[in-house]
């Protein structure tokens, strides 16, 4: 059975926090719930309405938005939510009765270029992860069937999953022009097909596990207010950015003494030959403009 865990996000709105899972919740679509008579269909919206405060109800891909009155603040009750919440799902409840669930769902992947010429990103029209996951050789994609089938290829260097897209490295023996149109295919079969990108036991990747709010049994790494800070900005300036051009930027420490950020690229980031001055023109310049002399320099550890 899956073990569910809950990450409490805020949203621009106040009245609205997100409950982000570990695992996909629903398939199909999103959910939108105004009242229990609404969610005739979704037993778990139908218990959230039973909490006084509680507006609306969202439910879509990896996680549970919800709309509160202004009876209460939500720094009194989201632990409380999400605890029930957890509870709730732990114990194999159902979320959403989903209709016409054996119909197939047309599933389109397009092939994007990326600033790095060894990198192509595969992007999907639905949802496949919630999380990252980066595999650097077939031994390290034993928890991703879609990996390993993808390393089937000799050309494959590199394979990076994210949110709906898919980045594959390859090697220089083979030109993109040739193997394109089979890649995407590959990946479109497997994802119109239903079968699952990566196990659930799985390790995911990113600085996200770290500094959340996680209602688990695990632990989490106390940052301090200097790198959080820092971890903050990439959150919300940096990854974006370069999420869209099929890579990722992790956290990885701060040296409090050479005021030396150090950060690891992933995807198409890798090994890029433009990473070096987006290191430096970008996401350096950004830091010591927000941060002051808090920053000296910003170091990949892996460019």
């Amino acid at each position: 059975m899956k073990e569910y865990s809950i990450t409490v996000v805020k949203t621009n709105n106040p009245n609205i926090l997100k409950f982000e899972t570990n695992h996909i919740l629903v398939q199909r679509k999103n959910y939108e719930f105004k009242n229990i008579d609404d969610a005739k269909n979704s037993p778990l919206a139908q218990q959230l309405f039973h909490l006084p405060f509680i507006k609306t109800v969202y439910i879509s891909g990896d996680f549970i938005g919800l709309e509160r009155y202004d009876i209460v603040q939500w720094e009194d009750v989201k632990d409380e939510v999400a605890q029930q919440l957890v509870e709730y799902l732990n114990a194999g409840e159902p979320i959403v009765i989903e209709e016409d669930m054996d119909k197939p769902v047309p599933v389109t992947v397009y092939a994007e270029v990326t600033p790095n010429p060894s990198t192509m990103k595969f992007v999907a029209s639905k949802k496949i992860v919630a999380s990252a996951f980066e595999f650097k050789n077939i031994d390290e994609a034993r928890d991703s069937k879609l990996a390993m089938e993808l390393f089937q290829f000799p050309f494959v260097k590199q394979v990076f999953i994210d949110e709906n897209y898919v980045s594959v490295s390859k090697y220089e023996v083979a030109e993109w022009d040739d193997i394109n149109i089979e890649l995407r295919e590959v990946i479109r079969n497997f994802i119109a097909d239903g079968k699952e990108i990566v196990a659930d036991n799985a390790k995911a990747i990113g600085a996200e596990a770290q500094v959340s709010e996680t209602v688990s049994a695990e632990s989490t790494i106390e940052l301090d207010e200097t790198s959080q800070e820092i971890v903050d900005i990439l959150e919300e300036y940096v990854k974006p950015a370069v999420a869209s051009d099929g890579g990722n930027i992790m956290f990885q420490s701060y040296d409090v003494e050479s005021k030396t950020v150090n950060v690891i690229l992933q995807g198409a980031c890798s090994g890029c030959p433009s990473s070096t001055f987006t290191l430096k023109n970008g996401i350096e310049t950004m830091l010591k403009n927000m941060m002051g002399d808090k920053v000296n320099e910003v170091v990949a550890l892996n460019g």
